[in-house]
């Protein structure tokens, strides 16, 4: 698509936004763009929403916004609000199924770190580790529900109904529910040790995962807060006809114990990385003046999981 195509589909947005009334600061503007654009271009299947506002006014919201912008631009069209629990994600349906096959298909390689141990180490056998075991009969049920193969017809078109989707999940005979605005996956990890920061490493696409099950929180919590850590951070530069947004922009970010990482020097699992992202970034460079990886140093403190 062309660049004039993406800017008006932005503009669409900002009108829906306007329109309901939604006061969004000028920064959380900024990120819903970045993020409605790298979704769009293929540089993300999905994003995690932190624009303020609390659920479920945050996703009531979304959703209004997505109704009114889906009916006057085919661009957005594949966009989806997605819930999980109390987290909210804005999604791109055919970009998740291809990127769900993928990891199955072990295409996109993740790096486990081990978060029960003190130190945390890397995790080598994940077939003898219950939450990876877990995490991808997860990635299977999410496979059932987003399909390359087109079967997934019922996410894309806008209809007022929810549909449910045929048959159960592998864990736990979950059935995903899902409107035009939005799918409901909130049981996914029912019944599972999975915890919701591991499965948000794997589906926002981080290539290092942090695991830990349900009962070992507080030691993971621990365990990473004493620890330094690189902070690696993808930044992006976007293209624009009304010249907005020529600076760098963070398109995600994800951290690394210090210890088990030499900052992506030499180091193959973020070589592998960074050349998966700019292998996109080649795709839609007419909407992207520029992608690059920066590492930093943080020193221990608190940490929220």
């Amino acid at each position: 698509m062309e660049v004039s195509e993406l800017d008006d589909a932005l503009k669409v947005v900002h009108s829906s936004v306007s329109q309901i009334k939604w006061k969004l600061k000028p920064a959380a503007k900024r990120r819903l763009d970045i993020d409605i654009l790298a979704l769009c271009t293929g540089l993300r299947p999905v994003v995690m929403i932190d624009y303020g506002g609390k659920m479920p006014e945050l996703q009531e919201r979304l959703c209004t916004v997505f109704q009114l912008s889906q009916k006057e631009s085919l661009v957005l069209q594949p966009l989806r609000v997605m819930v999980i629990e109390d987290m909210i994600y804005l999604i791109h349906v055919g970009g998740l199924a291809e990127f769900v096959e993928s990891s199955l298909n072990s295409e996109i390689k993740i790096h486990f770190v081990d978060l029960q141990q003190d130190p945390p180490k890397m995790v080598i056998q994940t077939e003898q580790n219950l939450v990876a075991t877990e995490l991808k009969e997860i990635q299977k049920f999410f496979l059932s529900v987003f399909s390359v193969d087109g079967t997934n017809k019922d996410l894309l078109p806008c209809a007022r109904e929810v549909h449910p989707v045929d048959g159960k999940s592998p864990v736990g005979g979950v059935i995903a529910s899902q409107c035009s605005e939005f799918i409901d996956l909130s049981d996914c990890m029912q019944d599972t040790h999975v915890t919701v920061p591991t499965l948000n490493g794997w589906l926002l696409g981080y290539p290092v995962v942090y695991l830990f099950d349900r009962d070992h929180i507080a030691d993971a919590i621990y365990n990473l807060s004493t620890k330094s850590l690189r902070l690696f951070k993808v930044s992006v530069c976007r293209n624009g006809i009304s010249g907005k947004g020529s600076h760098q922009e963070e398109l995600m970010s994800f951290s690394v114990p210090y210890d088990l990482s030499m900052g992506g020097k030499n180091e193959s699992w973020a070589d592998d990385f960074l050349a998966h992202l700019l292998m996109k970034f080649e795709k839609c460079k007419h909407a992207w003046r520029d992608l690059q990886m920066d590492v930093s140093e943080c020193y221990p403190q608190a940490i929220v999981l």
